[in-house]
């Protein structure tokens, strides 16, 4: 009889200086298979179609259909450390994430596989929502990929998602997909009210699909430049009076102004060093959500699912 290994369930460390590096270059490799899954997949609401899925070894496109009518799909598999290509006819081509793999290099290497199955795509190449422009295909500054800090989040991701999924479950409103959006790099899951919002005319299209209706929305990113350390949030729009003033749990989280918004915090460290990080990162979600919903007056009651805990 085969052995397992026992189950890791001690949550790794990830500070965001020991790996921005390759935290940066994935970043833009993610949002040029992002791209080419915003080109083909079909609209949905809030943008729903253009994110990325968690499977069992990494991020998933999940399926989509070329113009030339192969089904096919793009994973980044972070255990043997590939991207690769599956077509609904069988065929399977990748190529191995390594150090010194450049932004440029990625993307030839993509859309040359691409090409190799007859699939053509188009996107735009330029980066989205970040501080790099230079456009992929010349972007040679970003090389930098370490293996064991992938792994690192991606075991960071997996877990999150399974407990943001246990989350979702308290709710039998409309709620997202658990998805991550690779344009800012964070892995997300959104409760709807029921009730439409209002949107700034000003507002850009990506904005006003997005926030159509009333939300309140959690998240987890790996930091940023603005927040140095990985983070778990949770934001209501439109935000309801006196929203900071709400109490939160456990203890280490905390209200951040925003602009003219707040956001709730809880340091990602925070959660992996508590007794019960599940327990910790639940009890967050949960306090962020009773605070947006409790102010801008969402039926609590009729929401809940019989799986939510007792109030």
């Amino acid at each position: 009889m085969a052995s397992h290994p026992a189950a890791r369930t001690e949550l790794p460390e990830l500070p965001l200086a020991h790996w921005e590096a390759t935290k940066d270059t994935l970043h833009l490799w993610l949002q040029i298979v992002g791209k080419v899954r915003l080109a083909l997949a079909p609209p949905r609401n809030h943008w729903w179609h253009v994110t990325l899925s968690l499977d069992a070894r990494g991020l998933t496109t999940r399926a989509m259909r070329a113009p030339n009518g192969t089904v096919f799909q793009l994973d980044f598999d972070f255990v043997d450390h590939r991207l690769l290509v599956r077509t609904s006819d069988g065929a399977v081509e990748s190529f191995e994430l390594v150090d010194g793999l450049s932004v440029a290099a990625f993307d030839d290497a993509l859309f040359a596989m691409l090409r190799d199955l007859g699939i053509q795509v188009s996107i735009r190449g330029e980066p989205y929502a970040i501080a790099t422009t230079t456009p992929f295909a010349e972007d040679t500054e970003h090389a930098t990929y370490d293996r064991d800090c992938a792994a690192s989040f991606w075991r960071i991701l997996s877990w999150t998602n399974d407990v943001f999924e246990e989350f979702a479950g308290w709710y039998v409103g409309k709620t997202s997909p658990v998805q991550l959006f690779w344009h800012g790099f964070d892995l997300a899951v959104t409760r709807f009210s029921g009730r439409p919002a209002p949107v700034a005319e000003t507002a850009n299209a990506v904005t006003r699909e997005a926030y159509s209706h009333e939300v309140i929305s959690f998240g987890f990113w790996a930091g940023d430049a603005k927040v140095r350390v990985p983070t778990y949030y949770s934001y209501a729009s439109p935000e309801p009076a006196g929203l900071a003033a709400q109490r939160l749990g456990p203890a280490q989280a905390t209200w951040v102004e925003t602009g003219s918004t707040h956001q709730a915090r809880l340091g990602y460290d925070d959660v992996r060093t508590a007794e019960s990080p599940r327990a910790a990162l639940l009890e967050f979600l949960e306090s962020a959500y009773e605070a947006g919903a409790q102010g801008g007056d969402w039926d609590v009651k009729r929401l809940a699912s019989h799986f939510a805990p007792a109030r």
